[in-house]
């Protein structure tokens, strides 16, 4: 599967690109340690089967130091003991708030307890906004058949002017 079209040479798709960046940016201002959201991202991103962001997160995961064996189990979390109890219920909100139309009800009421029984208001937020820019990039990619396995951690910083 070739890719379709390279949204970052593409003018249109570098400034949206570049905004979605800087709304990640906002993201990383929370105080949630990045080995945290770059896990949700990349789980997020095995479920929607994007290649890319899985190649994004993987590396980037452990460009902040996670261990490989946690990114290797974040697909299988819930029958593995690495991840604590906060990051568990980030990742059923990671799920949850992608998988809303398998399961219908969206991000249930239980996961949202356990969500605030380990974060403040702007750890929820932040968790909430990086599902919700990880969907909208995995979609972005996924449509376009970007690939994964050529990214370099840190590729996004010359977005950042």
């Amino acid at each position: 599967m070739e890719p379709r079209i390279n949204l970052m040479t593409n003018s249109i798709g570098a400034k949206v690109a570049k905004r979605m960046y800087h709304v990640n940016l906002a993201i990383l201002e929370s105080e949630l340690p990045k080995a945290l959201l770059e896990l949700v991202q990349l789980r997020v991103s095995q479920i929607n089967g994007c290649g890319w962001c899985v190649d994004v997160h993987t590396k980037e995961a452990a460009a902040v130091g996670d261990t490989p064996v946690r990114i290797s189990l974040v697909a299988a979390w819930r029958e593995s003991t690495v991840f604590t109890e906060a990051e568990r219920a980030a990742l059923a909100l990671a799920e949850e708030g992608t998988r809303t139309a398998d399961a219908g009800q969206g991000v249930s009421d239980e996961t949202w307890e356990r969500l605030t029984k380990h974060y403040d208001e702007d750890g929820v937020t932040a968790l909430v906004s990086v599902v919700a820019m990880i969907n909208a990039a995995n979609r972005l990619a996924v449509i376009t058949h970007a690939r994964g396995g050529s990214y370099s951690p840190g590729a996004f910083v010359a977005l950042e002017d």
